[in-house]
């Protein structure tokens, strides 16, 4: 039976050479990646920024309701895309309409964890669902095989293009344009299993055929049909989540019911980046639960 840990955890990202949080508060920060520099909405930032001015290449201004919206704006030419790499992985940055930037770098010390947790093995099958530009999945197939799945047919081919652009394009990932819930129904009823699954569903979204996602919603019956997809000698489950009003510890239980009856940990707490240079402040991004089998 897996053990529920009360105790919250910290995963602290750190800045590399394509990429570093500079700065950040009054509900704002301040980031560069590779060449360019962005200014770009943070609600956690309740701070003051300790650099009086921020020279930035483009601010992406949110609009004025709860529903998002927003538009980036440019005070120096930004191309449409440009490469950025993190290990042997690379990628393509750029200003997306959702205020991104093409990829998550908090999620850097994720992409690590699992990798711990697949050391030595190259036949592991891993699953990344809402996998978007592929960063994580790509950071997963050195390990064997991997399932990427999202509904947003723009995202699975940027992924495709990020594989290329690694030199990965004959490593063995199934790219999927479905939607979860969807797609894990399929694989349960198949009896597929899996090593380890990470899994990043948005607040809201739509399927490729119109199917409606809403976090509270759907949830739970994704994760207890994830956990159908791992056995006892899986490795892994990790669950992030962005934007709402809810607390890591109700994610940690959902895994808690869904799970138990499994061996290993289950964890929760805050995903987070650390400012550059000494000192540098410690800005939360999203809120994480994890069923770890070591």
């Amino acid at each position: 039976m897996a053990r529920l840990s009360l105790s919250p955890q910290l995963m602290i990202g750190q800045g590399w050479g394509d990429f570093a949080l500079l700065d950040s508060g009054h509900g704002r920060k301040y980031e560069s990646y590779g060449p360019h520099r962005f200014i770009r909405p943070e609600p956690q930032a309740l701070w003051s920024p300790r650099q009086a001015h921020w020279a930035a290449d483009a601010e992406f201004v949110p609009g004025s309701d709860d529903d998002g919206g927003g538009r980036w704006h440019f005070d120096k030419r930004v191309p449409e895309g440009w490469p950025l790499s993190r290990g042997e992985v690379k990628f393509t940055a750029s200003c997306t309409p959702f205020r991104h930037l093409g990829f998550f770098p908090d999620m850097a010390p994720v992409w690590d964890w699992m990798g711990e947790r697949l050391t030595g093995r190259e036949d592991a099958a891993t699953l990344n669902l809402f996998g978007y530009t592929g960063v994580g999945t790509l950071a997963l197939s050195q390990y064997g095989p991997v399932t990427h799945v999202d509904a947003s047919k723009k995202s699975v081919a940027q992924a495709r293009a990020n594989a290329a652009l690694s030199g990965m394009a004959g490593r063995p990932v199934r790219w999927i344009v479905d939607d979860a819930l969807k797609f894990t129904a399929r694989e349960v009823r198949r009896e597929r299993r899996y090593d380890g699954i990470i899994l990043d569903p948005p607040k809201f979204g739509r399927g490729p055929e119109g199917e409606v996602w809403r976090l509270e919603d759907g949830l739970p019956g994704l994760v207890t049909d994830c956990a159908r997809l791992l056995d006892a000698q899986s490795r892994f489950l990790f669950l992030t989540v962005y934007a709402v009003r809810m607390s890591s510890l109700a994610l940690a239980g959902l895994l808690d019911e869904a799970l138990r009856h499994l061996p290993g940990t289950i964890e929760h707490g805050d995903l987070a980046i650390a400012e550059t240079g000494e000192n540098g402040r410690v800005l939360p991004t999203a809120i994480f639960a994890r069923w770890t089998n070591d």
